[in-house]
Protein backbone atom coordinates (compact mmCIF):
# COMPACT_ATOMS: atom_id res chain seq x y z
CA UNK A 1 0.00 0.00 0.00
CA UNK A 2 2.86 2.43 0.77
CA UNK A 3 3.68 3.05 -2.88
CA UNK A 4 0.19 2.91 -4.38
CA UNK A 5 -0.77 5.79 -6.63
CA UNK A 6 -3.37 8.22 -5.35
CA UNK A 7 -5.68 7.09 -8.17
CA UNK A 8 -5.40 3.41 -7.19
CA UNK A 9 -5.76 4.01 -3.47
CA UNK A 10 -8.68 6.38 -4.08
CA UNK A 11 -10.45 3.71 -6.12
CA UNK A 12 -9.97 1.16 -3.34
CA UNK A 13 -11.18 3.63 -0.71
CA UNK A 14 -14.25 4.75 -2.66
CA UNK A 15 -15.21 1.11 -3.33
CA UNK A 16 -14.69 0.44 0.42
CA UNK A 17 -12.08 -2.21 -0.28
CA UNK A 18 -9.73 -0.15 1.91
CA UNK A 19 -10.74 2.10 4.79
CA UNK A 20 -9.22 5.59 5.21
CA UNK A 21 -8.51 4.45 8.76
CA UNK A 22 -6.37 1.58 7.44
CA UNK A 23 -4.53 3.90 5.03
CA UNK A 24 -3.76 6.42 7.75
CA UNK A 25 -2.68 3.79 10.27
CA UNK A 26 -0.33 2.26 7.68
CA UNK A 27 1.31 5.66 7.09
CA UNK A 28 1.55 6.46 10.80
CA UNK A 29 3.21 3.09 11.47
CA UNK A 30 5.69 3.69 8.67
CA UNK A 31 6.42 7.21 9.95
CA UNK A 32 6.99 5.84 13.46
CA UNK A 33 9.42 3.29 12.05
CA UNK A 34 11.35 5.44 9.56
CA UNK A 35 11.13 9.03 10.76
CA UNK A 36 13.67 8.58 13.59
CA UNK A 37 16.18 7.74 10.86
CA UNK A 38 15.03 10.01 8.02
CA UNK A 39 13.79 13.02 10.05
CA UNK A 40 11.26 13.86 7.34
CA UNK A 41 8.62 15.18 9.75
CA UNK A 42 8.83 17.95 12.32
CA UNK A 43 5.32 17.30 13.65
CA UNK A 44 3.29 14.11 13.22
CA UNK A 45 -0.44 14.78 13.61
CA UNK A 46 -1.45 11.32 14.85
CA UNK A 47 -4.62 12.23 16.70
CA UNK A 48 -5.84 14.73 14.09
CA UNK A 49 -5.18 12.27 11.27
CA UNK A 50 -7.06 9.48 13.02
CA UNK A 51 -10.04 11.75 13.62
CA UNK A 52 -10.01 12.89 9.98
CA UNK A 53 -9.85 9.23 8.89
CA UNK A 54 -12.87 8.29 11.01
CA UNK A 55 -14.81 11.20 9.54
CA UNK A 56 -13.78 10.26 5.99
CA UNK A 57 -14.84 6.65 6.52
CA UNK A 58 -18.24 7.71 7.83
CA UNK A 59 -18.82 10.09 4.92
CA UNK A 60 -17.81 7.52 2.30
CA UNK A 61 -19.99 4.83 3.89
CA UNK A 62 -22.87 7.32 3.71
CA UNK A 63 -22.21 7.83 -0.01
CA UNK A 64 -20.70 11.29 0.32
CA UNK A 65 -17.35 10.96 -1.44
CA UNK A 66 -15.73 14.38 -1.85
CA UNK A 67 -13.43 13.38 -4.69
CA UNK A 68 -10.21 11.49 -5.46
CA UNK A 69 -8.30 12.87 -2.45
CA UNK A 70 -10.96 11.83 0.06
CA UNK A 71 -9.27 9.62 2.65
CA UNK A 72 -5.77 9.99 1.13
CA UNK A 73 -2.92 10.62 3.64
CA UNK A 74 -0.89 13.69 2.64
CA UNK A 75 1.52 16.04 4.39
CA UNK A 76 2.27 19.76 4.44
CA UNK A 77 5.62 21.52 4.33
CA UNK A 78 6.13 23.27 7.66
CA UNK A 79 5.95 26.64 5.91
CA UNK A 80 2.15 26.51 5.62
CA UNK A 81 0.07 27.54 8.61
CA UNK A 82 -2.11 24.85 10.17
CA UNK A 83 -4.67 25.96 12.75
CA UNK A 84 -3.73 24.76 16.22
CA UNK A 85 -0.66 22.86 14.96
CA UNK A 86 2.75 24.49 15.20
CA UNK A 87 4.25 25.92 12.02
CA UNK A 88 7.98 26.49 12.40
CA UNK A 89 9.66 26.84 8.98
CA UNK A 90 12.52 24.86 10.57
CA UNK A 91 13.56 28.11 12.30
CA UNK A 92 14.65 28.24 15.92
CA UNK A 93 12.76 31.47 16.60
CA UNK A 94 9.48 29.90 15.33
CA UNK A 95 9.84 26.46 16.93
CA UNK A 96 6.82 27.02 19.19
CA UNK A 97 4.82 29.22 16.79
CA UNK A 98 1.11 28.26 16.85
CA UNK A 99 -1.08 29.73 14.07
CA UNK A 100 -4.80 30.25 14.55
CA UNK A 101 -5.90 29.69 10.95
CA UNK A 102 -5.07 27.36 8.07
CA UNK A 103 -3.24 28.56 4.99
CA UNK A 104 -5.55 28.68 1.97
CA UNK A 105 -3.90 25.65 0.34
CA UNK A 106 -4.26 23.66 3.57
CA UNK A 107 -7.93 24.60 3.74
CA UNK A 108 -8.42 23.37 0.18
CA UNK A 109 -6.79 20.04 1.05
CA UNK A 110 -9.01 19.61 4.09
CA UNK A 111 -12.17 20.45 2.15
CA UNK A 112 -11.21 17.83 -0.47
CA UNK A 113 -11.17 15.19 2.26
CA UNK A 114 -7.40 14.67 2.15
CA UNK A 115 -6.02 13.61 5.53
CA UNK A 116 -3.04 15.58 6.79
CA UNK A 117 -0.69 13.27 8.70
CA UNK A 118 1.96 15.84 9.57
CA UNK A 119 4.24 18.80 8.84
CA UNK A 120 7.42 18.05 6.92
CA UNK A 121 10.93 19.16 7.83
CA UNK A 122 12.66 21.83 5.76
CA UNK A 123 15.70 24.04 5.52
CA UNK A 124 15.40 26.90 7.98
CA UNK A 125 13.11 29.59 6.49
CA UNK A 126 13.47 27.90 3.12
CA UNK A 127 16.84 29.53 2.62
CA UNK A 128 18.96 26.52 1.60
CA UNK A 129 19.02 23.71 -0.97
CA UNK A 130 20.46 20.79 1.01
CA UNK A 131 17.99 19.78 3.75
CA UNK A 132 20.75 20.16 6.34
CA UNK A 133 19.89 23.49 8.02
CA UNK A 134 16.65 22.88 9.98
CA UNK A 135 16.75 23.66 13.67
CA UNK A 136 15.10 20.25 14.11
CA UNK A 137 18.08 18.50 12.56
CA UNK A 138 19.08 17.43 9.06
CA UNK A 139 16.86 15.37 6.79
CA UNK A 140 18.31 12.13 5.39
CA UNK A 141 18.03 10.87 1.82
CA UNK A 142 16.18 7.51 1.83
CA UNK A 143 18.28 6.16 -1.06
CA UNK A 144 21.48 6.62 0.94
CA UNK A 145 21.66 8.44 4.28
CA UNK A 146 25.17 9.66 3.49
CA UNK A 147 23.78 11.92 0.75
CA UNK A 148 21.74 15.12 1.01
CA UNK A 149 18.02 15.02 0.21
CA UNK A 150 18.06 18.49 -1.38
CA UNK A 151 16.05 21.44 -0.15
CA UNK A 152 14.38 23.41 1.00
CA UNK A 153 11.39 21.00 0.79
CA UNK A 154 13.61 18.17 1.99
CA UNK A 155 11.21 16.39 4.32
CA UNK A 156 8.46 16.38 1.72
CA UNK A 157 10.57 14.71 -0.96
CA UNK A 158 11.82 12.14 1.54
CA UNK A 159 8.33 11.43 2.91
CA UNK A 160 6.91 10.82 -0.56
CA UNK A 161 9.93 8.83 -1.77
CA UNK A 162 9.91 6.56 1.30
CA UNK A 163 6.16 5.93 1.27
CA UNK A 164 5.35 7.89 4.43
CA UNK A 165 2.50 9.70 2.66
CA UNK A 166 1.13 10.01 -0.87
CA UNK A 167 1.73 13.69 -1.66
CA UNK A 168 2.78 17.00 -0.12
CA UNK A 169 2.13 20.69 -0.64
CA UNK A 170 5.37 22.68 -0.78
CA UNK A 171 7.07 25.92 -1.84
CA UNK A 172 9.57 26.62 -4.59
CA UNK A 173 11.53 29.88 -4.80
CA UNK A 174 14.64 28.84 -6.78
CA UNK A 175 13.85 25.15 -7.13
CA UNK A 176 12.95 24.29 -3.55
CA UNK A 177 10.43 21.62 -4.61
CA UNK A 178 12.16 20.40 -7.77
CA UNK A 179 15.68 20.09 -6.33
CA UNK A 180 14.81 17.70 -3.46
CA UNK A 181 12.41 15.79 -5.71
CA UNK A 182 15.29 15.19 -8.14
CA UNK A 183 17.61 14.18 -5.29
CA UNK A 184 15.03 11.69 -3.96
CA UNK A 185 13.66 10.34 -7.25
CA UNK A 186 10.09 11.67 -7.10
CA UNK A 187 7.95 14.21 -8.97
CA UNK A 188 8.41 17.86 -8.02
CA UNK A 189 6.06 20.38 -9.62
CA UNK A 190 5.60 24.12 -9.54
CA UNK A 191 3.07 25.99 -11.62
CA UNK A 192 2.98 29.54 -12.80
CA UNK A 193 2.78 32.47 -10.43
CA UNK A 194 -0.40 32.42 -8.29
CA UNK A 195 -1.60 29.07 -9.69
CA UNK A 196 -1.77 27.81 -6.10
CA UNK A 197 -2.30 30.25 -3.26
CA UNK A 198 0.64 31.03 -1.00
CA UNK A 199 -1.54 32.97 1.42
CA UNK A 200 -0.95 31.68 4.93
CA UNK A 201 2.71 30.79 4.57
CA UNK A 202 3.89 31.95 7.99
CA UNK A 203 0.74 34.03 8.28
CA UNK A 204 1.46 37.73 8.12
CA UNK A 205 5.22 37.52 8.58
CA UNK A 206 6.86 40.14 6.30
CA UNK A 207 8.66 38.96 3.16
CA UNK A 208 11.21 40.73 0.99
CA UNK A 209 10.80 41.44 -2.73
CA UNK A 210 12.77 38.36 -3.73
CA UNK A 211 10.36 36.01 -1.95
CA UNK A 212 7.33 38.00 -3.07
CA UNK A 213 8.26 37.58 -6.73
CA UNK A 214 10.08 34.26 -6.78
CA UNK A 215 8.23 32.01 -4.32
CA UNK A 216 5.66 29.71 -5.91
CA UNK A 217 3.67 26.88 -4.37
CA UNK A 218 4.80 23.35 -5.22
CA UNK A 219 3.53 19.77 -5.14
CA UNK A 220 5.51 16.57 -4.53
CA UNK A 221 4.13 13.17 -5.58
CA UNK A 222 5.27 9.87 -7.08
CA UNK A 223 3.62 10.35 -10.50
CA UNK A 224 2.46 13.04 -12.90
CA UNK A 225 -1.11 11.71 -12.62
CA UNK A 226 -1.01 12.13 -8.84
CA UNK A 227 0.29 15.67 -9.32
CA UNK A 228 -2.70 16.45 -11.55
CA UNK A 229 -5.11 15.14 -8.90
CA UNK A 230 -3.49 17.36 -6.28
CA UNK A 231 -3.41 20.34 -8.64
CA UNK A 232 -7.10 20.01 -9.42
CA UNK A 233 -7.83 20.55 -5.73
CA UNK A 234 -5.24 23.27 -5.10
CA UNK A 235 -5.43 25.36 -8.28
CA UNK A 236 -6.93 28.84 -8.10
CA UNK A 237 -7.83 28.68 -11.81
CA UNK A 238 -11.02 27.40 -13.43
CA UNK A 239 -11.03 23.94 -14.98
CA UNK A 240 -9.43 20.61 -14.13
CA UNK A 241 -6.84 18.42 -15.79
CA UNK A 242 -8.30 15.02 -16.58
CA UNK A 243 -6.18 11.91 -16.26
CA UNK A 244 -7.47 10.83 -19.68
CA UNK A 245 -6.00 14.01 -21.17
CA UNK A 246 -2.64 13.17 -19.61
CA UNK A 247 -2.71 9.74 -21.24
CA UNK A 248 -3.45 11.14 -24.72
CA UNK A 249 -0.36 11.32 -26.93
CA UNK A 250 0.34 15.06 -27.10
CA UNK A 251 2.99 14.52 -29.74
CA UNK A 252 2.04 17.73 -31.53
CA UNK A 253 3.91 19.55 -28.77
CA UNK A 254 7.31 20.82 -29.87
CA UNK A 255 10.05 19.81 -27.43
CA UNK A 256 13.18 21.93 -27.29
CA UNK A 257 16.36 20.31 -25.99
CA UNK A 258 18.16 22.88 -23.90
CA UNK A 259 21.52 23.76 -25.43
CA UNK A 260 22.95 26.05 -22.77
CA UNK A 261 22.46 24.35 -19.38
CA UNK A 262 25.14 23.26 -16.95
CA UNK A 263 25.72 19.58 -16.16
CA UNK A 264 28.44 17.09 -15.38
CA UNK A 265 29.07 13.97 -17.44
CA UNK A 266 26.78 11.55 -15.61
CA UNK A 267 23.92 14.04 -15.60
CA UNK A 268 24.36 14.73 -19.30
CA UNK A 269 24.41 11.03 -20.14
CA UNK A 270 21.14 10.38 -18.26
CA UNK A 271 19.58 13.45 -19.86
CA UNK A 272 20.51 12.30 -23.36
CA UNK A 273 18.95 8.90 -22.66
CA UNK A 274 15.75 10.60 -21.45
CA UNK A 275 15.61 12.69 -24.62
CA UNK A 276 15.91 9.52 -26.69
CA UNK A 277 12.98 7.98 -24.81
CA UNK A 278 10.82 11.02 -25.61
CA UNK A 279 11.94 10.86 -29.22
CA UNK A 280 10.72 7.26 -29.26
CA UNK A 281 7.32 8.36 -27.94
CA UNK A 282 6.95 10.38 -31.13
CA UNK A 283 7.63 13.94 -30.08
CA UNK A 284 9.30 16.30 -32.48
CA UNK A 285 12.59 17.49 -30.99
CA UNK A 286 14.72 20.50 -31.75
CA UNK A 287 17.11 22.72 -29.86
CA UNK A 288 16.14 25.59 -27.57
CA UNK A 289 18.02 28.10 -25.47
CA UNK A 290 17.05 28.00 -21.81
CA UNK A 291 16.12 31.57 -20.76
CA UNK A 292 18.84 31.68 -18.13
CA UNK A 293 18.49 34.27 -15.39
CA UNK A 294 21.45 35.94 -13.72
CA UNK A 295 20.60 36.61 -10.04
CA UNK A 296 23.10 39.46 -10.05
CA UNK A 297 20.78 41.32 -12.45
CA UNK A 298 18.16 41.64 -9.73
CA UNK A 299 14.41 42.00 -10.18
CA UNK A 300 14.11 45.44 -11.78
CA UNK A 301 12.80 44.12 -15.12
CA UNK A 302 11.00 41.01 -13.90
CA UNK A 303 7.49 42.13 -14.92
CA UNK A 304 8.52 42.94 -18.48
CA UNK A 305 10.62 39.80 -18.72
CA UNK A 306 7.65 37.65 -17.70
CA UNK A 307 5.49 39.30 -20.35
CA UNK A 308 8.09 38.72 -23.05
CA UNK A 309 9.32 35.22 -22.16
CA UNK A 310 6.94 33.37 -24.48
CA UNK A 311 8.09 35.44 -27.45
CA UNK A 312 11.76 35.29 -26.49
CA UNK A 313 12.15 31.66 -25.36
CA UNK A 314 9.28 29.65 -26.86
CA UNK A 315 9.13 30.82 -30.45
CA UNK A 316 10.19 27.38 -31.71
CA UNK A 317 9.22 25.14 -28.79
CA UNK A 318 6.28 24.53 -26.47
CA UNK A 319 8.44 22.73 -23.91
CA UNK A 320 12.09 23.11 -22.92
CA UNK A 321 13.97 20.07 -21.58
CA UNK A 322 17.03 20.21 -19.34
CA UNK A 323 18.42 18.40 -16.29
CA UNK A 324 17.13 19.45 -12.89
CA UNK A 325 20.53 19.26 -11.17
CA UNK A 326 23.83 20.49 -12.55
CA UNK A 327 25.73 17.62 -10.92
CA UNK A 328 25.09 14.37 -9.10
CA UNK A 329 23.52 14.43 -5.63
CA UNK A 330 26.31 15.48 -3.24
CA UNK A 331 27.20 13.59 -0.10
CA UNK A 332 26.56 15.25 3.24
CA UNK A 333 30.32 15.40 3.69
CA UNK A 334 30.75 17.23 0.37
CA UNK A 335 27.90 19.63 1.14
CA UNK A 336 29.06 20.37 4.69
CA UNK A 337 31.26 23.22 3.50
CA UNK A 338 28.33 24.75 1.62
CA UNK A 339 25.16 23.80 3.52
CA UNK A 340 23.10 26.65 2.08
CA UNK A 341 23.67 26.15 -1.66
CA UNK A 342 25.27 22.71 -1.76
CA UNK A 343 22.77 21.67 -4.44
CA UNK A 344 23.06 24.26 -7.22
CA UNK A 345 19.82 25.93 -8.39
CA UNK A 346 21.36 27.14 -11.67
CA UNK A 347 19.08 24.92 -13.77
CA UNK A 348 15.90 25.69 -11.84
CA UNK A 349 15.77 29.33 -10.67
CA UNK A 350 14.98 30.74 -14.12
CA UNK A 351 11.54 29.09 -14.02
CA UNK A 352 10.73 31.07 -10.88
CA UNK A 353 12.03 34.33 -12.33
CA UNK A 354 9.96 33.96 -15.51
CA UNK A 355 6.99 32.34 -13.68
CA UNK A 356 7.11 29.25 -15.90
CA UNK A 357 5.47 25.92 -15.02
CA UNK A 358 8.11 23.25 -14.40
CA UNK A 359 8.23 19.64 -13.26
CA UNK A 360 11.06 17.22 -12.51
CA UNK A 361 10.72 13.48 -13.07
CA UNK A 362 13.26 10.79 -12.27
CA UNK A 363 15.34 9.76 -15.30
CA UNK A 364 17.72 7.20 -13.84
CA UNK A 365 20.52 6.84 -11.32
CA UNK A 366 24.17 7.84 -11.15
CA UNK A 367 27.11 5.52 -10.49
CA UNK A 368 26.53 5.87 -6.72
CA UNK A 369 22.90 4.76 -7.07
CA UNK A 370 21.47 8.24 -6.47
CA UNK A 371 18.55 9.58 -8.53
CA UNK A 372 18.87 11.98 -11.48
CA UNK A 373 16.07 14.33 -12.56
CA UNK A 374 14.76 15.40 -15.95
CA UNK A 375 13.19 18.87 -15.90
CA UNK A 376 10.28 19.72 -18.20
CA UNK A 377 9.51 23.45 -18.48
CA UNK A 378 6.55 25.02 -20.28
CA UNK A 379 5.43 28.43 -21.39
CA UNK A 380 3.07 30.42 -19.12
CA UNK A 381 -0.20 28.55 -18.66
CA UNK A 382 1.31 25.29 -19.89
CA UNK A 383 0.86 23.19 -16.76
CA UNK A 384 -1.16 20.49 -18.53
CA UNK A 385 1.44 20.25 -21.31
CA UNK A 386 4.34 19.64 -18.96
CA UNK A 387 2.38 17.05 -16.98
CA UNK A 388 1.44 15.26 -20.22
CA UNK A 389 5.08 15.02 -21.27
CA UNK A 390 6.07 13.91 -17.76
CA UNK A 391 3.33 11.27 -17.78
CA UNK A 392 4.34 9.88 -21.17
CA UNK A 393 7.97 9.82 -20.08
CA UNK A 394 7.40 8.03 -16.77
CA UNK A 395 5.14 5.41 -18.37
CA UNK A 396 7.66 4.67 -21.11
CA UNK A 397 10.77 4.78 -18.93
CA UNK A 398 9.23 2.97 -15.89
CA UNK A 399 11.60 4.68 -13.47
CA UNK A 400 8.75 5.29 -11.05
CA UNK A 401 8.72 1.59 -10.20
CA UNK A 402 11.95 1.93 -8.16
CA UNK A 403 11.67 2.80 -4.46
CA UNK A 404 14.37 3.35 -1.85
CA UNK A 405 12.86 1.37 1.02
CA UNK A 406 10.76 -1.83 0.68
Amino acid sequence: MYYDSIKDLSTRISSREVSPIDAVEACLRRIATLNPKLNAFITVMDDDAREQARQAEAEIKAGHCRGPLHGIPVAVKDFYDTAGVRTTAGFEHFKDRMPEADAQAVDRLKRSGAIIVGKTNMDSLGMATTGLTSCFGPVRNPWNEAYVPGGSSAGSAVAVAAGLCYATIDTDAVGSTRLPAACCGVIGFKGGFDLISTKGILGDEPVDDFIRWMAHAGITTRSAADTALMLNVLSEREGNISLADLEDPATSLRLGIGNNFKSDGEIRHAFDQAVNILRGVGYGLGEAAVPVWNPQAGLDTIEADRVNVTRDAFADADIILLPTLTSCVPSIEAAANKPDQGVAPENTAFANYYALPAVTVSCGFDSKGMPIGLQIVGKPGGEQNILQVARHYEITASFGSSHPIP
